[in-house]
């Protein structure tokens, strides 16, 4: 993908932010939200993140944004990754980064996250499709889930071939630079020696179909990965 289409897709993120947020309340928003991602881990059998006894785990919300799953993260260590993070401080009057003191926030692509450790679970929520390279994106999540820890990914998957290849040759998408099917989506996980635990429809579209994909990084997957390599 070029460059220029995603800095422009950049720049149309915080704008759509920003206007989709300005005439809503912050703590009308965030109970919204917050009820939102409880719902969500449940919907995908990952409800026991959000129990009080569950041991503290490393998680690590990557294309964030201002209002990522990290909010309802807070029995665990977080850190909440995003290219656009300073701008969010300075353009989402609803985002305040001293409201979240379970989470580290860096303001840093997931293209060149490396060197903080290795994740129990590892969230790229609605990002995905917003990434630089998909290629070094999903390398970097990947090398950054622990052995046998879960990677969840949410895409937007085309359902048709046709309007695809439209939405790739032509700006119909500005936001998504990434176009692809489910099918092709895991074909590039399965390459990467992740595997796909489960799959959740999580809403459908005209165009596009929600999925959500949780993924295990196999210790035996991984080794086959490295012998075919």
């Amino acid at each position: 993908m070029s460059q220029w289409r995603w800095k422009i897709a950049q720049s149309f993120e915080i704008l759509w932010w920003k206007r989709y947020l300005k005439n809503k309340s912050k703590s009308d928003y965030l109970h919204w939200k917050t009820q939102y991602w409880r719902n969500f881990l449940h919907d995908i059998n990952l409800g026991q993140l959000l129990d009080v006894s569950e041991e503290q785990k490393i998680i690590l919300d990557a294309g964030c944004g201002p209002a990522g799953i990290f909010t309802v993260l807070d029995n665990h260590s977080v850190i909440g990754l995003d290219p656009l993070m300073e701008a969010y401080t300075k353009n989402v009057s609803q985002f305040l980064i001293g409201d979240y003191k379970h989470v580290s926030f860096l303001n840093q692509g997931i293209e060149t996250f490396e060197g903080h450790g290795l994740f129990d679970y590892v969230f790229c929520l609605n990002a995905i499709n917003h990434v630089e390279s998909l290629k070094k994106s999903i390398n970097s999540l990947v090398e950054a889930t622990k052995e046998d820890g879960t990677l969840i990914i949410s895409v937007d998957a085309h359902r048709s071939k046709l309007l695809q290849r439209i939405f790739t040759l032509l700006p119909g998408d500005i936001l998504h630079p990434h176009q692809y099917t489910l099918q092709q989506y895991k074909s590039i996980f399965k390459n990467q020696g992740i595997e796909v635990q489960n799959e959740v429809l999580k809403k459908r579209e005209p165009i596009f179909d929600y999925y959500v994909l949780v993924l295990k990084k196999s210790i035996i997957a991984q080794h086959e990965r490295v012998k075919s390599v």
